[in-house]
């Protein structure tokens, strides 16, 4: 798995990630300090996803995308020490998991 935070995102690598979302996406996760970018296999993803939005007061979303090697990409939105922390359990998650 790949992990990577962008902190204070500009506007326009926001509506990128919008536009990778999908249709119907409400705007209110845009509204965000930091995007936690993480990539992997499916299975991996979805107890990623799971993982921290219990642990911490974020938003996930699911970034869409084609790619030959079956990896997906979820986006984790909050204020940046939430996402930290996010992505600091997910590793400790997934690791425990293993």
């Amino acid at each position: 798995m790949e992990f990577r935070i962008i902190k204070s995102p500009s506007p326009g690598t926001l509506d990128i990630l919008l536009k990778r979302m999908g249709p119907g996406v409400g705007t209110e996760a845009m509204c965000t300090d930091a995007v936690g970018l993480v990539q992997g296999r499916m299975i991996e993803m979805i107890c990623a996803a799971d993982i921290a939005e219990k642990a911490v007061g974020v938003t996930v979303g699911d970034i869409k995308g084609s790619c030959p090697q079956n990896m997906i990409m979820i986006a984790i939105f909050g204020d940046t020490s939430s996402v930290e922390s996010a992505i600091g359990e997910i590793k400790l998650g997934l690791e425990k998991g293993k």
